[in-house]
């Protein structure tokens, strides 16, 4: 138990902790041995970087919420233990520069950087790290909020529950010292580590709780390499460098501006003419157009998502599975494919992607039949279909680059079996929260992974621990949940593979979504940016990021 409990903790990366290496998430010119993740430029004299994207951010409290542009800029402000590398889910000393665990799987001792201040001068300590997590887990706890209307949907996913929960798997914390800290555990849990490096996970200076209260969400105070200037909502975020960075040297940048431009093609525009830096969101039809044009260049991310089509379950007709595997057989991915993502994508049939652990590539892929969709739905009581609203993203996602279009190409897939679907949008924050209270009867989302494990794929998405949350076909199956559940508690991979095929299984049989895609996210970006590597999770850290000449 003891020897796969370290290969599941990244028993390698620990040892390479152990040895006293301060700085080890710092990229160097020859990180991996083959390739340079560090380009080493004369910086242009004006570091201001403009990233462009599609939608505001919902909140700047990163654990009160799940959508990516949030924590695309909570990731620069705040810090976690643990630190992925820049281009995987490897983990490597964050705000924790070394770490030990008992051979029961049980204990958890982090040693804590010192002399880390956070933005607002006071000191980062074991205290700090205790207090965020206590204020997570207990409902009642001064700085939780939930009067307030906040939520901690994902730590109730990944560590189990809440306090007092059966299943929440942190027993105690235990401050031991100013920079020592020991988690001690109810029960095994096979990703402790892995959550541990979640931008959900991070740590907020415990006097800004006491000074901003429940705005903490736009007052956010952390240790990372830039500080909260102002936001202006749907427009911009401004953030400034932290001169008192602990990582010596860094950030290059002065500033970043998180800059909401909502069409894709005038972001595009926008990059083209100089205006911005970076953009997010781009048309895969436009990629050929930014290669061609040698001043701009391509990022792509790792393919680490589902873009999918979810039902909710609770609503007629689509608590019918007769219905919900109808429509699954109506989709032609294919097309969608070839019309949206100019190849950059492939046909999902589960809700975790390919290559992760238990990934059940034996499930058969609901096919494009729609004389077999109607059929289904003649059998479940609607040989003439029926009219409902197809709830529609306002901004590209990472797995959705033109939601209005595909909103449209599933429209007339869905005309095609007698479906009638009248397209829906709103604001993007108001989206995302009528879409967790239930009030849509289909709708268009996506997840992608910010840990590497597929629990947070799938517990996340289709556990009935996550509603309200990232659940939000209001899915229930306890079978699944209790499969997923036990998942979580083993530290053998062979186990929770198995684990997580069957309930892959189970969940392709009931239909609580049409999973469309796992796509290879594109971005584009001056030439002159340097040493922007984009992250698996769409959340990336700028610290190394730099404008030459």
């Amino acid at each position: 138990m003891l020897l796969l409990l370290m290969l599941v903790l990244a028993l390698t990366t620990f040892l390479a902790a152990c040895g006293g290496n301060d700085d080890a998430s710092a990229p160097t010119d020859q990180e991996d041995g083959d390739k340079d993740l560090v380009v080493q430029t004369e910086p242009s004299g004006d570091q201001v970087l403009i990233f462009a994207r599609g939608g505001d951010s919902v909140s700047l409290d990163y654990a009160s919420v799940t959508d990516g542009e949030s924590s695309r800029v909570t990731k620069q402000i705040y810090e976690t233990l643990i630190e992925f590398d820049q281009d995987s889910f490897d983990i490597g000393p964050g705000l924790a520069t070394d770490w030990s665990f008992s051979d029961d799987g049980l204990t958890f001792t982090f040693q804590l950087r010192e002399g880390v201040k956070f933005h607002d001068g006071t000191d980062f300590n074991a205290e700090a790290v205790k207090l965020n997590f206590e204020r997570w887990a207990d409902n009642e706890h001064p700085f939780n909020f939930a009067n307030e209307g906040y939520t901690y949907s994902v730590y109730g996913t990944q560590f189990g529950g809440f306090k007092g929960d059966e299943g929440h798997a942190i027993k105690v914390i235990n401050v031991l010292g100013d920079h020592e800290i020991e988690f001690v555990l109810n029960h095994p849990l096979g990703a402790f580590m892995q959550n541990m490096g979640m931008s959900y996970f991070a740590i907020t200076s415990p006097a800004a709780f006491e000074e901003h209260g429940s705005r903490i969400n736009e007052n956010p105070v952390g240790t990372g390499p830039f500080k909260f200037v102002s936001w202006q909502k749907d427009d911009s975020i401004i953030l400034e460098k932290n001169e008192n960075y602990w990582k010596e040297g860094y950030p290059k940048l002065d500033r970043v501006i998180f800059q909401v431009i909502p069409d894709n093609s005038a972001r595009l525009t926008a990059l083209r003419s100089g205006q911005i830096d970076i953009m997010d969101g781009l048309n895969p039809d436009d990629i050929a157009t930014v290669e061609g044009d040698p001043e701009l260049q391509i990022f792509e991310r790792a393919t680490n998502n589902v873009g999918y089509l979810g039902f909710n379950t609770e609503k007629a007709p689509f608590d019918n599975q007769l219905v919900r595997q109808a429509i699954n057989h109506a989709i032609d991915k294919e097309s969608l494919i070839f019309a949206l993502y100019n190849g950059m994508a492939q046909a999902a049939k589960n809700a975790v992607p390919p290559g992760y652990l238990g990934y059940n590539d034996d499930i058969e892929a609901y096919d494009f039949n729609p004389e077999k969709a109607k059929s289904l739905l003649a059998e479940a009581g609607y040989p003439d279909g029926f009219e409902f609203d197809l709830w529609t993203m306002p901004v590209a996602r990472p797995y959705m680059p033109d939601p209005e279009r595909a909103a449209e190409a599933l429209q007339a897939d869905l005309a095609q079996v007698g479906l009638k679907a009248s397209i829906v949008t709103m604001e993007w924050a108001t989206y995302l929260e009528k879409t967790e209270q239930g009030e849509q009867d289909i709708f268009m989302l996506g997840w992608s992974g910010v840990n590497g494990d597929p629990d947070y794929f799938l517990s996340n998405l289709l556990s009935s621990h996550a509603i309200p949350g990232g659940n939000r076909t209001f899915y229930r199956n306890e079978e699944v949940t209790s499969l997923l559940d036990q998942a979580k508690t083993i530290v053998d991979p062979v186990e929770r593979e198995a684990l997580y095929k069957q309930t892959q299984a189970l969940i392709h049989e009931d239909a609580p979504m049409v999973t469309l895609v796992h796509s290879v996210p594109v971005l584009a970006g001056a030439s002159n940016v340097n040493n922007y590597v984009p992250h698996p999770s769409t959340s990336e850290v700028l610290t190394y990021v730099e404008l030459a000449n």
